[in-house]
């Protein structure tokens, strides 16, 4: 089977990568954003399979299809919350949740094994996906979120504490857990994973510069350069770690700053 991850976190494309690899699946090629889909696309055999992460760092991925016909079988891969995805069982498409589950994974690849067996049979070729369908679904990822959360919580001893967004200058993962740190220097343990948190944020005042951090906009004091393209973010009051912007979200980052 012929298999093209679309996917701008490069970890995120090493990891699929390598579970694919411990199901006997090879990954033909991993591009990373709309752009480089489409000219990997216009320029190959079309996949077998492609596994399609739906916001890239220069747009969301149905562009792609805007510029570059596929006839190959989707998998879509999402950290969107569930009522997001309500969009993709109503259209029949598939999609896996970030992060992605090895066992879920086995059985999206086994589902699709069987509908290339089945096309064999009859002589046919895989449906594509209606063009209507993913307009439907763009239009409610890009305008479902009127509101953001607002609140999170953590538990101190036996009390439970509440912040609100305004007071977080910092969400960050370490050890396994997902923290805030507060403009009065303190760090909390909150029960969330950072890929979630981001995807309830306000994305006019939050970014996430890297796999380990999403910072606000109102905590930044100085941005300097650092080693191999990238951005250091200098905030008060936290020196767990280096705020790093990775290298491939330097120009997203930049144009955040602007936005």
């Amino acid at each position: 089977m012929n298999i093209l991850i679309v996917e701008d976190e490069k970890p995120a494309a090493r990891r699929l990568t390598r579970m694919l690899e411990k199901i006997d699946l090879q990954v033909s090629a991993a591009v990373h954003s709309v752009k480089e889909a489409v000219e990997y696309l216009s320029s190959n055999t079309a996949p077998d399979l492609i596994f399609l992460d739906i916001q890239l760092s220069d747009g969301l991925s149905f562009e792609i299809f805007e510029h570059v016909q596929v006839d190959s079988a989707i998998i879509f891969t999402t950290a969107y919350d569930e009522y997001a995805l309500k969009a993709f069982k109503l259209n029949s498409i598939d999609y896996l949740l970030k992060p992605i589950d090895a066992e879920e994974l086995e059985q999206a690849v086994d589902k699709y094994k069987l509908r290339f067996r089945e096309s064999d049979n009859s002589q046919s070729t895989v449906t594509n996906i209606n063009p209507a369908d993913l307009q439907q679904i763009a239009a409610l990822l890009t305008n479902q979120t009127t509101s953001y959360k607002n609140r999170y919580t953590a538990k101190v001893g036996e009390h439970i504490k509440l912040f609100t967004a305004d007071e977080i200058q910092l969400f960050y993962s370490e050890n396994k857990g997902t923290y805030i740190n507060l403009h009065n220097g303190r760090n909390y343990l909150i029960d969330s994973k950072l890929e979630h948190v981001e995807t309830e944020l306000d994305p006019k005042k939050f970014f996430r510069i890297s796999r380990q951090a999403i910072v606000s906009i109102d905590s930044i004091n100085d941005i300097v350069a650092y080693t191999n393209s990238r951005l250091k973010v200098k905030i008060n009051s936290f020196d767990e770690f280096d705020l790093v912007v990775s290298r491939e979200r330097v120009k997203e980052f930049k144009g955040w700053l602007e936005g």
